[in-house]
């Protein structure tokens, strides 16, 4: 049975963790704009987080999560989590995950991200989770980094060809300032895929960053399929940009890839 938790303050300013002894709770907010859980914090990765789930069977509705540390001009930018998301099972709807450098945590576990909001500029999605984002606003803040400087949006971290974990996008939409790469390696066999989404020209025309991947690059799953808008054009894309076959294709855009079980459907909502 879950355990639903209304929240009913406006805005939060306290870091809010879900320990992994705490499963099946439901987080209930008013709107992403309304409802919102806010710090400025700036420690070591693992301590920044405004919000951490580490339990499985989560659901979070219209609530946002924000770091601010970032927005300040005369700090030098560094990471600062708004989210870190280590549990099993976390859904995720109408969210919003606010800052700059690695905004959103995807550390592990499946997840669920519909019609949610995501901002940032450097590595804004990260870590090892294997998750789909459908129809979520991906918010590129390129005019907050220094002149000149490209950003990147995914960082996933699949360590291995057996690792199932990967970023699926589903139907999604890429806009914002400044210029972006979709992603890069934060792990040698980094996998995501971008699926039948608006891609705006912030977009580089190369797509992806090797990073420290260079030299091998074929172990990368970096894709594109069905995506449209002014940076969608794959004509200057690097050319170790994988294709996908039908099968891969339909593996990793189906609800299976993070739910052979059920569980989604298994959720109150």
């Amino acid at each position: 049975m879950y355990l639903c938790n209304i929240i009913i303050l406006l805005i939060c300013r306290e870091k809010i963790v879900i320990p992994s002894d705490k499963p099946m709770i439901i987080l209930q907010g008013e709107g992403k704009s309304r409802t919102q859980v806010i710090l400025d914090n700036h420690e070591s990765l693992a301590q920044s987080p405004t919000f951490t789930s580490s339990a499985h069977n989560i659901i979070v509705r219209m609530m946002g999560f924000r770091n601010s540390y970032n927005d300040r001009r005369n700090n030098k930018r560094i990471p600062a989590v708004a989210a870190l998301i280590s549990g099993d099972k976390n859904k995720f709807y109408k969210c919003g995950f606010y800052g700059l450098q690695d905004t959103l945590w995807d550390d592990q576990g499946r997840h669920f991200y519909e019609n949610c909001t995501i901002e940032g500029a450097v590595d804004f999605i990260f870590g090892g989770g294997q998750s789909i984002f459908q129809g979520c606003n991906i918010l590129v803040k390129g005019r907050s980094l220094e002149r000149g400087f490209v950003g990147f949006i995914t960082a996933q971290g699949r360590t291995n060809s057996n690792d199932g974990s990967g970023f699926v996008f589903k139907n999604c939409n890429v806009n914002g300032s400044g210029k972006v790469f979709l992603g890069r390696p934060w792990r040698p066999y980094s996998r995501v895929l971008f699926y039948n989404s608006y891609l705006s020209k912030v977009v580089v025309p190369q797509g992806w960053n090797a990073w420290n991947s260079i030299g091998h690059e074929n172990q990368l799953t970096f894709a594109e399929n069905g995506c449209y808008g002014p940076g969608s054009d794959t004509s200057r894309r690097v050319g170790w940009e994988k294709k996908l076959s039908q099968s891969a294709l339909n593996n990793m855009i189906s609800e299976s890839f993070i739910d052979n079980e059920g569980w989604l459907h298994s959720m109150p909502f």
